[in-house]
């Protein structure tokens, strides 16, 4: 009964199932791999969060360049603070405010080209110091506290134009910028400047210290839930082909099963019951001619 199977249409039908099973399961256990690798980065980077405070860090040239991995990692530099400027419009727990950002200018290099800093070259290394509320006012920010001074705190890479709250239209007064990274800050301060900054733990003045941003394509945001969505979209196509396979297979097997028994006739073309002929169907009276045929007939005479 089972005969169509070895037909040439079912080889084709059960080697593309075949393949696109394999292939729906493959796609969909690599988006969830995603997305557990998202999670154990989200993970990582709360667990760094929580215990960055008390972290002692590490020399900033050990850890650049800034990757994923070294990305809100504790770091320590060394040097004495020079220019200070403001970054405005920056929101910290849904209020708004600024940011105080000073450079702090090293006697060496921080980490000589992984930097983007020429080899030989003293740094200055952005450093943001806290957040304010209110407009950006250069009377209401701190000033950095004299002398050398060691900082710790969250290695950042340079933001660009989709970070969050960046300022990217240009027109701001003097002391002000718009995006923390060394192609703004060259615009406006005439020194070597790192591409990579850190935000302190521990913010001085009274302002409040700045959370490190996850870097770009980890943590669970947006992306990691499509990836989770994708996973389970893989495996519904996979149970689609299985599903339509046997709908397939149930319908040949009830018509084989039908010719097998004799309810149907087999079809010369190969695509069902034999259909009946017009042509005979039409000559054969009905009931309702055999009625008519009787109904017009003379009757018999005495």
């Amino acid at each position: 009964m089972y005969r169509f199977l070895l037909t040439p249409r079912w080889w084709v039908v059960n080697i593309l199932a075949a393949l696109a099973i394999p292939v729906c399961l493959v796609m969909g256990s690599w988006q969830l791999g995603r997305f557990e690798t998202r999670v154990e980065t989200h993970q990582e980077q709360q667990e760094q969060k929580d215990l960055g405070d008390g972290a002692a860090g590490r020399p900033m040239g050990e850890l650049l360049p800034v990757t994923q991995e070294t990305t809100g990692d504790a770091a320590t530099v060394t040097g004495r603070y020079g220019p200070q400027l403001l970054v405005p419009d920056r929101t910290l727990d849904g209020e708004t405010g600024f940011y105080v950002l000073t450079l702090l200018r090293t006697d060496a290099p921080v980490g000589g080209d992984g930097d983007g800093s020429a080899a030989g070259t003293p740094t200055s290394v952005p450093v943001l110091r806290g957040w304010l509320p209110g407009d950006a006012d250069p009377a209401k920010a701190p000033e950095p506290p004299a002398g050398e001074v060691t900082v710790t705190g969250a290695l950042q890479a340079s933001e660009h134009q989709g970070s969050p709250g960046v300022h990217t239209e240009g027109g701001l007064p003097r002391g002000q910028v718009g995006m923390i990274s060394a192609a703004a800050l060259i615009n406006v301060v005439d020194e070597q400047v790192s591409t990579a900054w850190i935000t302190l733990f521990e913010a001085d003045g009274g302002m409040q210290p700045v959370p490190a941003e996850v870097p770009q394509g980890s943590g669970l945001d947006l992306k990691a839930f499509q990836n989770l969505g994708y996973t389970a979209q893989w495996f519904v196509f996979a149970g689609f082909v299985i599903f339509m396979w046997y709908r397939l297979f149930r319908r040949e097997a009830e018509v084989a099963r039908d010719l097998a028994l004799g309810l149907t006739s087999p079809d010369p073309g190969g695509s069902g019951p034999e259909a009946p002929d017009p042509a005979a169907a039409a000559a054969e009276p009905g009931p309702e001619a055999d009625d008519g045929e009787r109904s017009r007939a003379p009757a018999p005479t005495a």
